[in-house]
């Protein structure tokens, strides 16, 4: 919890030691014993290293130093949750150091995932500064644990079952309502590229519909993938690509963790959640390479291959979002591995068709540190998506542009006037980073809270 790492809010800032911003070879603005102990320790302000000060009386620790670096990241701060000696402890403010985004970096730092495996370790617990804002520092960090925690459990215990539960956890403070439609429900509800894909597992596949907030706001749709684990189907994976397949659900976990700081910051929308949730199993009655399935809008799709599931049930539920005319409408999805060859684990790929939402997205991800990066709806590359025998293919034969070919798919689902934007996200960190172990990770959700903040101020 998270509490286990913040301070109590009514703790005075004289009962917290002193964190100082540093950095490359700046030490010329530190206390003087202060700078003559940081020389003597070959301290130079590299980003990320941490330096303990001792008290001249007791040899006690009476503060610390953080290498800052060349001051661009302020999530180097999570080193210290990691670093510090048991205690409260407190930034100071430095003009070189975005303070709110240090302080979200520190307890970010402070996360672990010890469901299965505890740690005897008692950790630093941070004072917020008083000029920050308590309530929505909480929301932004618990957001991120929440998807941590929702991606890292694996799927023995984090089915369709289990995210509906999650649903319904973040739903229940906020007095959100939840639909939900589970097994041949889905046929007779008309969302059979859902079933198709989920039929094959011992859970019933489903679709999860939360919704919140004033009806006469504007509406707001998130789009979450929630492929609980993916053996590709009857295209099964190989071994070492079906290891960490338990993440992908990490679309499903991001819409949530988003949907949770909108709620809890009242947002002045008609929030709406959909949420396929299924398992892309194999069995006798796995869908097969060749199926032509009939999509909720109509469409009929050819199945070129099993393990592009993703696409098929975000198809029909982007169609049902569609149909009450949204005034925006987001998918998240861990949807192609194109989108890792072309940007690598750390940036996502977003599209979309409305211009002021893109100019807003990069700007708030700029801001807020969430790296972002746009990629093109090429409508050329429609062409390789053709069927001899359906309206399209659910892939391509000639492997190029796989994740804008994946975007171009789901596009075919949304209604052209439809504000629309989707996440091509890996929600996973695959080496460690000073604010983040390897595993589950939050992406795009702090760029999309402020820039839909924006458009509905």
């Amino acid at each position: 919890m998270l509490n286990s790492v913040l301070a109590p809010a009514k703790t005075k800032p004289s009962e917290a030691k002193l964190v100082r911003f540093v950095g490359n070879d700046a030490l010329e603005d530190l206390p003087q014993s202060d700078k003559q102990w940081a020389l003597a320790n070959n301290f130079s302000g590299k980003a990320g290293s941490v330096l303990l000060i001792p008290d001249a009386k007791d040899h006690s620790v009476a503060s610390a130093l953080l290498g800052t670096g060349d001051n661009t990241n302020p999530f180097c701060a999570g080193a210290l949750a990691k670093n510090l000696p048991e205690g409260i402890w407190r930034l100071e403010p430095n003009q070189n150091m975005d303070l709110r985004l240090a302080t979200i970096g520190f307890l970010l730092g402070a996360y672990r995932f010890d469901t299965y495996k505890k740690h005897s370790r008692t950790r630093p617990k941070l004072l917020l500064d008083g000029s920050l804002t308590r309530s929505e520092i909480i929301s932004q960090v618990e957001a991120s644990w929440l998807v941590r925690d929702l991606v890292n459990t694996p799927a023995s215990d984090m089915g369709p079952d289990q995210i509906e539960t999650a649903a319904r956890t973040i739903a229940k403070p906020a007095k959100a309502t939840i639909k939900v439609v589970r097994g041949d429900d889905l046929l007779t509800k008309k969302f059979p590229m859902i079933h198709a894909v989920g039929r094959a597992s011992a859970v019933p596949p489903r679709l999860i519909d939360m919704a919140w907030g004033d009806k006469k706001a504007p509406k707001l749709t998130l789009v979450g993938k929630g492929v609980a684990f993916d053996t590709g189907g009857l295209d099964i994976k190989p071994a070492s690509s079906m290891r960490n397949m338990k993440k992908d659900m990490g679309g499903a976990a991001n819409v949530l963790g988003l949907a949770k700081m909108i709620m809890e910051a009242k947002l002045p929308v008609r929030l709406r959640v959909l949420i396929p949730a299924v398992e892309n199993s194999i069995s006798g009655d796995a869908f097969r390479p060749g199926d032509i399935l009939t999509s909720r809008k109509g469409l009929t799709v050819e199945i070129g291959h099993t393990d592009a599931e993703g696409r098929l049930v975000l198809a029909d539920a982007l169609a049902l979002a569609c149909e009450e005319n949204p005034d925006l409408v987001i998918d998240m999805a861990t949807l192609t591995g194109a989108a890792r060859v072309a940007l690598g684990p750390e940036l996502a790929p977003f599209y979309t068709n409305d211009e002021d939402l893109a100019g807003s997205l990069d700007e708030a991800s700029a801001a807020q540190r969430d790296p972002l990066w746009r990629m093109p709806l090429w409508q050329n590359y429609n062409t390789p998506l053709a069927s001899k025998v359906a309206d399209l293919n659910n892939v391509t034969t000639d492997g190029f542009a796989g994740s804008i070919t994946a975007a171009l798919f789901l596009q075919r689902f949304v209604t052209e006037e439809v504000s629309w934007a989707h996440f091509d996200i890996f929600a996973w960190t695959p080496t460690p980073k000073l604010h983040a172990p390897v595993g589950g990770e939050a992406q795009a959700i702090r760029a999309l809270f402020a820039a839909i903040q924006n458009r509905y101020a």
